[in-house]
């Protein structure tokens, strides 16, 4: 395993910089790992270290959405909210495993592709037409089987999570104001089970993670500030241009 660099004060501010406006990302439009991953690298971690650090120091803000939005959440289609968060925890912590016995040269390679479908799940969650209604149902097995294959990446990477699980909610059949609050609950459980994976790896930077952290909580409250005031498609803009930045420079440097 490659050591995990020392950060000195400079690399600190930069860090929870980037940790502030990912909580204001993430309040406003989500997204906000597009900013944190490509800070760690920058900071000298190498890209499966930033991923840990980056999952483990944005989990206490999922805590507070899932906890916002607790009373909205719902079943979807043929399965219970339970049997959903179960499905969630299971898968998250499967590709939590599934991450930690990746070599980081591997992942250093699969980085470039995994932004890359990030970034087009992202804008293309971002910009299409949203429903206002329900649309249609899913079959049982089917659902499972979604649910499954998002959960398992979203523990190993994560990236467009919560675009992927709208447009399967919704069309299992939620109201989009269900599936938003259902799906921030799942991710939730997707990551705790990652976290707890995560936290007992010699990868971690806990300095880098609790600066991300901090910044992390404090951009959540600018965020929620700036919500009705920013317009949010600026903010999805942002996104999906640093996303696409990130994706050149890493295929550049693979």
């Amino acid at each position: 395993m490659l050591p995990v660099p020392a950060l000195d004060l400079p690399l600190i501010l930069m860090v929870a910089t980037a940790g502030f406006l990912a909580g204001v990302q993430n309040a406003l439009a989500g997204g906000g790992s597009f900013i944190t991953f490509p800070a760690l690298l920058l900071a000298g971690l190498n890209p499966l270290a930033a991923n840990m650090t980056s999952t483990i120091a944005l989990f206490p803000s999922q805590i507070t959405s899932g906890y916002a939005g607790r009373k909205l959440v719902a079943d979807v289609g043929p399965l219970t909210f339970r049997q959903m968060l179960i499905i969630s925890a299971i898968g998250g912590l499967f590709g939590a495993i599934l991450l930690l016995n990746t070599p980081p040269s591997f992942f250093a390679r699969l980085v470039p592709w995994l932004v890359l479908f990030a970034t087009s799940v992202f804008a293309w969650g971002s910009f299409r037409k949203k429903p206002l209604h329900a649309a249609s149902s899913m079959p049982r097995w089917t659902l499972i089987l979604v649910q499954s294959c998002i959960a398992v990446y979203g523990g190993y990477f994560g990236g467009g999570i919560g675009f992927l699980m709208l447009a399967a909610l919704t069309i299992a059949g939620q109201q989009v104001r269900a599936a938003t609050a259902t799906k921030n609950v799942l991710a939730m459980a997707m990551n705790a089970a990652a976290a707890a994976i995560f936290a007992s790896s010699s990868l971690i930077s806990w300095p880098a993670a609790l600066a991300l952290c901090a910044g992390g909580i404090a951009g959540g409250f600018v965020g929620g500030w700036l919500i009705h005031r920013l317009p949010e498609k600026v903010m999805r803009a942002f996104v999906v241009l640093v996303g696409a930045s990130l994706t050149v420079w890493m295929f550049m440097r693979a």
